[in-house]
């Protein structure tokens, strides 16, 4: 039996010629993938005619698409698939995104290690889809890797859940909270060498390192500090709570 790979894209509000991108860049892969793409709270009924699974939550859960994301990939590792990724509506995969994952997960495989998570690499794109030439953050991959960065292979399946249960005041940093959990779990990951992912970029700092004018709905870095703020807030059982739902024992001061 072939093995059957899955790609799942939670959205919101972004524009159809945004959506059918993302979609394209799916349907186009060198190698196959079915597609479940998750409406959070706001469904485009042109989907439907799509050769996708529409699946239509019926409200919105202002958590950076995580409800919706894990909802959709846990649909996927309940139908056996042999490998399971993640892309946002506004970003998109070069054609061999998968083909390249597949690659690295199986390089590592040789080793002594099993890899447990494919890390892709992404580039900055803007809005209208050209690339910025930014240096990469002078850090460990794993510590900025992003959410359609990730291509989990069924030894990790059984943390997917954490995206649906991921606190919403901690789901900002969900990306990194769920790098953290799986290194707190021990796993392995095998990284790509080539850069797949095509990440829009809406952060106003990189285009002023680069002396651009930010886009129209540039947003500022990531607030920890409010994070912060709420964890102090929080009781103990409060904090117990939360520890359990990241996985995660994060300090409350």
């Amino acid at each position: 039996m072939s093995k059957r790979y899955c790609v799942v894209t939670p959205y919101y509000k972004e524009d159809r010629e945004i959506i059918e991108r993302c979609l394209v860049s799916v349907r186009n892969q060198t190698v196959p993938a079915d597609h479940i793409i998750v409406a959070d709270g706001h469904p485009q009924d042109w989907l439907d005619g799509e050769p996708v699974r529409h699946i239509k939550l019926d409200r919105s859960h202002a958590d950076y698409g995580n409800t919706a994301r894990g909802i959709g990939a846990l649909m996927a590792v309940a139908e056996k698939y042999d490998a399971i990724t993640f892309l946002d509506a506004d970003n998109w995969y070069d054609l061999d995104h998968i083909e390249v994952c597949l690659a690295a997960a199986a390089a590592a495989a040789g080793g002594e290690d099993k890899p447990d998570i494919v890390l892709a690499q992404r580039r900055y794109v803007r809005p209208d889809g050209s690339w910025m030439n930014l240096t990469p953050p002078d850090k460990p991959i794993g510590e900025t890797t992003d959410t359609n960065c990730y291509f989990f292979l069924p030894r990790s399946y059984y943390t997917i859940g954490r995206w649906c249960i991921m606190p919403q005041e901690m789901s900002q940093h969900g990306d990194q909270l769920f790098y953290y959990y799986c290194k707190s779990e021990r796993m392995n990951f095998a990284l790509t060498e080539a850069r797949t992912v095509n990440y829009t970029c809406m952060f106003a700092s990189c285009y002023r390192d680069l002396n651009e004018e930010p886009p129209p709905g540039a947003k500022g870095p990531v607030d920890w500090y409010k994070t912060q703020d709420w964890l102090k807030s929080l009781s103990a059982e409060e904090l117990l709570i939360m520890r359990r739902r990241t996985g995660l024992h994060l300090r409350e001061d």
